[in-house]
Formats: C-alpha cells, sequence, structure tokens
C-alpha cells in the first residue's frame, strides 16, 4: 500500500480525490486533510495568507498519523503566488514540518509538462487575469511557455467548485490553439477527475488539471508509477504498476 498525503484548502472539489484513488487501484490510498482557506478570494493578499506555514504545518500532523511517504500542497493559486523560489521555500518549510518529501500543485504542473515532453501550452484559468499571469510567469521560470493564455475573472473557489463539464470544456476550447502541446487548467477547486479522457479526445492533445498532476506529483514523490489511462495521457507514461 502506497499512501499520500494532501494538503487541501477549504471544500470545493476534494471529492476528486476519492474518485482518482479509485481509478488508480486498490493498493493507493490518497489521504486528504483540509486546510484553512481563511478568507476565499482569488487575490494575492488571500493566497499569500492561504499558503502561509502557519496554515500548513496545522495539518501536517495528522497527515504523518496517516502513514503518508509524501505531501503536496494541493493548491496552485497558493503557491505560483509566491514565485519560483518563494514556492520552492514553501515546500521545503513543508518537507521539514512533515519529514517527508513534499511539493505543490505549481510545480506538479512544471514536472508533469516535463514527462510529457511538451514545452508550449494553452492555460484555461479560473482566476482574474492578475493571478493568472503570475501562473504564467511561474511556468517560464519553470522552463514551460504559455503561448495562450485565459482569465475567467472568478473570486471565489466555492465558484469554481460549482461548474460541470460543459463550462471546464468551454474554457479549455477557448484557450486552446493550434501552438500549444497541451492544455493546463490550474485550479485544484475545479472537478476535473471525471472528465479527463473526454477533454483529451475533444481537443485531441494531453490536458493538465489541477487535482490530476497533484495526485502524480504524490506518486512522483513517492516513487510510483501507475497506468490509469482514465486520469488522461499523463498517466500512460512507461507504468511501473498496472492499476486494477
Amino acid at each position: 500500500m502506497t499512501a499520500l498525503g494532501f494538503l487541501y484548502p477549504g471544500h470545493s472539489a476534494e471529492d476528486d480525490y476519492p474518485r482518482m484513488e479509485q481509478l488508480l487501484g486498490s493498493d493507493v490510498r490518497l489521504d486528504v486533510v483540509h486546510t484553512d482557506i481563511g478568507e476565499d478570494a482569488h487575490r494575492v493578499d488571500a493566497l499569500l495568507k492561504m499558503g502561509s506555514p502557519e496554515r500548513l504545518t496545522a495539518g501536517v500532523e495528522q497527515l504523518r498519523m496517516s502513514g503518508a511517504e509524501a505531501v503536496v500542497w494541493a493548491c496552485t493559486s497558493g503557491s505560483f503566488v509566491y514565485g519560483w523560489e518563494g514556492a520552492h521555500d514553501q515546500i521545503r518549510a513543508l518537507a521539514r514540518s512533515a519529514g517527508l518529501p513534499a511539493s505543490s500543485t505549481s510545480f506538479a504542473f512544471v514536472h508533469a509538462a516535463k514527462e510529457l515532453g511538451v514545452r508550449r501550452v494553452a492555460v484555461g484559468a479560473t482566476y482574474p487575469d492578475d493571478v493568472a499571469a503570475l501562473f504564467a510567469d511561474f511556468l517560464r521560470a519553470g522552463g514551460v511557455e504559455p503561448v495562450t493564455v485565459r482569465a475567467s475573472g472568478i473570486i471565489t473557489a466555492a465558484e469554481v467548485g460549482t461548474w460541470g463539464y460543459d463550462e471546464v470544456l468551454a474554457l479549455a476550447r477557448a484557450v486552446d490553439g493550434p501552438d500549444a502541446e497541451a492544455v493546463l487548467l490550474p485550479d485544484t477547486a475545479l472537478h476535473t477527475a471525471a472528465h479527463i479522457p473526454d477533454l483529451e479526445k475533444e481537443l485531441g492533445k494531453p490536458v493538465l488539471t489541477a487535482n490530476q498532476v497533484t495526485v502524480w506529483e504524490a506518486l512522483r514523490l513517492a516513487d510510483r508509477k501507475v497506468n490509469a489511462p482514465d486520469l488522461g495521457a499523463l498517466f500512460t507514461r512507461e507504468p511501473i504498476v498496472q492499476a486494477d
């Protein structure tokens, strides 16, 4: 059994995790601990507070008790808002407090793009323009080039969590273009776990979504690869372990 830990802010799309656990097979467990979201706002000041060491440390002990082998801060905006170096400092502090390998969803996107061998991407963000621009800057710092970025201007994670497949597909289609090798949907408040194969079929290219890459990153930290095609192209790369 491989146990993986996730610190997830608030409650919006956390039900993606039990869905993904089922798709990964019987020997992978995804343990989600909810952190204090504070003010639910895609604003820089609120996001900096949401990703503060105090907020993250509060959930660490519960994850350690669960037997997690690795921990991922399951929040994109609450990590890239610190910038490339600041986000590294954030996960280093998390690793120290947890005593476990650690990462965040922002780094997961960079690592997943490199795993797929894609560099030019389209970004369909639920965030306001200024926050979406910070994610684009973060990707560039990691060697991934956003060729298009679309910001939806949604302020709260709670509203993002109400989106269904039609809204997610519309966002992905709106940002996609011939120059993009993959489409990125960077918000862990967005329900996507049930939609990835359909999105990839519609767009004809890999789709990387926040909760999907977060789980993949935790598996990477634990040195596990699982073949789970229902989670998209990212989960079909030279698997070591076949999902049941």
